[in-house]
């Protein structure tokens, strides 16, 4: 089966978009490709969420090369997921398959944080299974 290329969208693709690609590595690295993007980039990852993603999976994400990334930078994909902006999210050339619609944790506690991951990882796990429907 080839891997299905799934981009993970957010404004600034530091914080959710972010850890949803690396979840999307980590957990259903063989059936899809996982990049993120937004239209505006950060300097660096939200820190928050680079040790929380250490400390509950050992992934270091930006030993991994993940950087804060534009929408230009993506290959073309086969599945577009917005990360949940609630504000417009960012056009991407295509329709969004989905919408996850979660909160962005930043600025908040370690425990909103672990939540908005757990969210994250349920998801990963959501789409892989409907992925490897026949």
């Amino acid at each position: 089966m080839e891997k299905k290329k799934v981009a993970f969208i957010c404004v600034h693709n530091s914080c959710r978009s972010q850890i949803a690609e690396a979840l999307g590595k980590h957990l259903a690295g063989d059936v899809i490709e996982s990049y993120s993007a937004g239209t505006e980039t950060k300097p660096q990852i939200n820190q928050d969420a680079v040790r929380l993603m250490k400390e509950i999976y050992g992934i270091d994400m930006e030993a991994n090369g993940q950087r804060s990334k534009f929408i230009s930078e993506l290959p073309e994909v086969d599945m577009a997921i917005s990360m949940g902006c609630n504000v417009c999210c960012p056009f991407i050339g295509r329709a969004f398959d989905d919408n996850w619609g979660l909160e962005d944790p930043t600025g908040k506690s370690d425990e909103e944080f672990k939540s908005v991951i757990n969210q994250i990882e349920k998801k990963i796990c959501e789409l892989k299974r409907i992925i490897l429907l026949p």
